[in-house]
């Protein structure tokens, strides 16, 4: 396993960005097939990085995890457009909206995994010289631990991060416009829950789970 931020950064942002711009593009694909063409029409259903970069988001956040030798790295990209209002059914299928990026990245997830599996118990990994094939491994262990963080992080029930839209969507009227108000503050109630220890109390031992009973 790396120790050096630069070690970690190598193996880290390609995985992070594959992870967060498919998360960008299935939001996008799940709006257009129900009937929004935003993302479509203003280019976001692609694969070009260029067109899903976020400074904050997808540079500084991560390498700001990197370098202050944080064991978990994550990040996101530029929010694709959506305009509910395109929706043929806007309150429920913004929950399939929301619901495609946490899920774009378990199947990510489970798809690293299974690479990892397959790739020890059929040598894949030692045919390479030793240095290749541990860069291939840990490239592919970092990427079932980003996705799985992701998932997590985005299905916290705070606006607007996609458990916050989905809650949006399920709950009675009056609870979801109150937990839609709170959308425009939303990140800064990420970064203090962030602040005072959310991935200790919450995302953690979910994974320390998952890595003991399903990621063995």
């Amino acid at each position: 396993m790396p120790q050096t931020p630069l070690g970690i950064a190598v193996l880290t942002i390609p995985a992070l960005l594959i992870a967060v711009i498919l998360h960008e593009i299935a939001h996008g694909w799940a709006a257009d097939k129900l009937g929004d063409p935003t993302a479509r029409l203003s280019g976001r259903i692609t694969l070009n990085p260029l067109k899903h970069i976020d400074p904050f988001l997808t540079i500084i956040v991560p390498g700001v995890l990197v370098l202050s030798g944080s064991p978990v790295v994550f990040g996101g990209a530029k929010p694709v457009p959506v305009n509910p209002l395109n929706l043929r059914n806007p309150r429920k299928d913004m929950i399939w909206v929301a619901l495609a990026g946490p899920i774009t990245n378990i199947v990510l997830a489970l798809s690293a995994y299974a690479i990892l599996k397959l790739g020890v118990e059929f040598s894949f990994f030692s045919s390479f010289p030793r240095g290749i094939g541990l860069f291939l491994y840990y490239t592919f262990a970092y990427a079932v631990l980003i996705n799985l963080v992701l998932a997590l992080f985005n299905m916290l029930p705070v606006p607007p991060l996609d458990g916050g839209r989905i809650a949006v969507g399920l709950l009675p009227a009056q609870s979801a416009r109150a937990l839609a108000k709170l959308e425009p503050f939303g990140i800064l109630i990420v970064v203090a829950l962030l602040f005072f220890g959310l991935f200790d109390v919450v995302i953690t031992p979910i994974l320390e789970f998952l890595f003991t009973h399903v990621f063995t």
